[in-house]
């Protein structure tokens, strides 16, 4: 699949019928999505997927749609709801697990893809997912907020991991709260890839 035809059929996918701003829930943009699971894929990380904070299911079901068996974790019971109905309209199997990410166990450990929150409403709210991803991964993709990089790599170095790649973006947010002023805000990201050693 070309990384054009995966973006265009990501944005299909249904949104969250009601973003909590405490779990800072917004969608993570399709174009984005798309080149983070096709370099996966090209890397040969696509075998086992955990998605922790999957919300609406759109790294899950991007990954499954290119062969992994995927899993998303999240604490949302309403946004596990949209992303189970956007599996079923996709025709990819995903299973979506209702659960805290510190409480997750796999029996197998795999690739985590990741959109943790940011830590804008909660001060290191990413934290616990990237301590549970050196826990369940032998690699792993997540985003964070641009001025990251130092406390990432030294937590992946902390816990007998390397920092491989790392992108910088400027990705558009949708308007999703009240207080949005914009339909857009564009912020800064970096995207990590990190392998364990």
């Amino acid at each position: 699949m070309k990384k054009k035809d995966l973006e265009i059929f990501l944005q299909s996918l249904k949104g969250f019928k009601n973003p909590k701003i405490f779990l800072e829930q917004y969608v993570t943009p399709p174009a984005l999505v798309a080149e983070i699971v096709l370099f996966a894929k090209m890397q040969n990380d696509l075998d086992l997927v955990f998605d922790l904070g999957c919300g609406t299911g759109i790294i899950s079901i991007a990954s499954a749609l290119l062969g992994a068996f995927s899993i998303g974790v999240d604490v949302d019971r309403e946004a596990l709801s949209v992303a189970r109905e956007n599996s079923k309209t996709c025709g990819v199997p995903v299973d979506f697990v209702l659960c805290d990410v510190e409480n997750f166990n796999a029996k197998k450990k795999g690739t985590v893809i990741m959109n943790p929150p940011f830590g804008i409403q909660r001060r290191h709210a990413d934290r616990k997912f990237l301590m549970k991803a050196f826990e369940i991964a032998e690699v792993i993709y997540t985003i964070h907020s641009a001025g990251s990089e130092e406390f990432v790599k030294k937590k992946a170095e902390e816990n007998g991991f390397k920092v491989t790649h790392v992108w910088k973006y400027s990705i558009p947010l949708k308007r999703t709260y009240a207080f949005h002023e914009k339909p857009y805000k564009y912020i800064p990201v970096e995207v990590f890839r990190i392998e364990r050693c």
